[in-house]
């Protein structure tokens, strides 16, 4: 590498200059804030992790994604995590190991070997909030109520849609039929991708009942009126029936309580990573083409940790939101004091740093901050003067 470009970064890595790191900064803090007001318990889960308790069980398409490197110290398998909702799993299953409904909330980067988004590329900042110890409705309904307060609490003004599906449908019109495998993936995986060429080829190689099945399901998306639909497609299907009584129920208090947020409708909804159980959402902003914040139910990764327990919970991309977040209040002016060892202008400066203002000595006299106040001695006391505009 010259030294002409050696700063470039890698494909997919970006780096946070100080306004717009300032920005989702503050963003962070009030979405941790807000998650904390509905009780969920703030942990930092560690960058890094051996890859056979950071990916087990939890599909190869994680698997893929996540970055990898041998430890040094032990010779094992380190993997950057890719996603933080699988660790989140592990602390309450080993780590905290309590009973009854555990809510927990983080935020930290990611590394993706592939980026899986086009604004936030490799390296998105993801903060969520998890719920583990409850399988009832009401808990998939506050996690994605929760989840929709934070976009008011970020001061979204675009329109939001919260994209909404359930994992066991597909699951209870699948799972027996004896696919061969890898036709099965390959289903799946042009399902996630919503690939009609693809899925119309791959319907050609699969049974007919399997083949027409494929072909309702795929038709069942739109308003919330699919799921009467699903209904009638579907009337001997059990899981089926229970998977739409689930939707029912927690788009009923979803959209009593957020009635302005579009609802869409999706039954082939299968994107995401793959230990995914239940109902799964994702929040489109309107103009955006991919989602911003996404989520949905996972009742099996404790298991791989000696504790199996029902668990729900939302990721948000901090990149991709913080430009549609409204920016709090500006901030007071930065205060310029000068460079002196006088003991009543440090006592000044501290009095006003602990006051939460911000105070830049002067080390580089000529050098000014734009709309900056001034620390003046003025009959023995040291003032603040109005702003400057160099």
């Amino acid at each position: 590498m010259t030294t002409e470009n050696r700063w470039l970064l890698p494909e997919g890595i970006d780096e946070l200059l100080p306004e717009r790191a300032g920005q989702l900064e503050a963003l962070r803090r009030r979405l941790l804030d807000q998650c904390a007001s509905w009780g969920y318990r703030y942990v930092i889960p560690p960058l890094v992790e051996f890859t056979d308790s950071l990916l087990i069980g939890l599909g190869a398409d994680l698997d893929l994604v996540t970055c990898k490197f041998t430890d040094q110290m032990s010779g094992r398998m380190l993997g950057v995590r890719a996603d933080i909702t699988p660790q989140t799993a592990r602390m309450d299953a080993h780590s905290l190991a309590e009973e009854g409904v555990t809510r927990l909330c983080y935020a930290g980067s990611t590394l993706q070997s592939t980026p899986q988004s086009v604004i936030s590329g490799r390296a998105p900042i993801q903060l969520g909030a998890e719920l583990f110890g409850s399988s009832a409705t009401e808990a998939d309904s506050e996690i994605i109520a929760l989840m929709l307060s934070t976009f008011e609490c970020a001061g979204v003004n675009r329109p939001l849609t919260l994209d909404i599906g359930h994992i066991g449908i597909y699951d209870a019109l699948f799972s027996g039929a004896d696919l061969d495998p890898d036709l099965e993936n390959q289903v799946f995986d042009a399902l996630q991708r919503k690939s009609a060429p693809d899925i119309e080829r791959l319907s050609a190689s699969m049974p007919a009942r399997e083949s027409e099945r494929l072909a309702q399901l795929v038709a069942l998306h739109g308003s919330p009126d699919v799921l009467a639909s699903a209904r009638a497609a579907f009337p001997d299907e059990p899981a089926v029936m229970a998977a739409l009584d689930q939707l029912d129920a927690v788009l009923a208090r979803v959209q009593q309580a957020f009635p302005n947020v579009g609802v869409y409708v999706d039954l082939t909804e299968l994107r995401g990573f793959r230990y995914h159980t239940g109902l799964v959402f994702a929040v489109y902003l309107e103009g955006r083409g991919s989602a911003v914040a996404k989520g949905g139910r996972y009742d099996n990764i404790g298991a791989v940790f000696g504790r199996d327990r029902p668990a729900t919970g939302f990721a948000i991309d901090l990149k991709a939101l913080v430009d549609d977040a409204q920016c709090s209040e500006a901030a007071d002016l930065p205060v310029i004091a000068p460079q002196s060892d006088n003991a009543a202008l440090r006592a000044a400066v501290n009095a006003l740093r602990s006051a939460g203002r911000t105070v830049v000595m002067n080390i580089a006299p000529g050098v000014d901050l734009p709309n900056a106040e001034r620390l003046v001695l003025s009959d023995g006391e040291w003032i603040i003067e109005g702003g400057s505009s160099s």
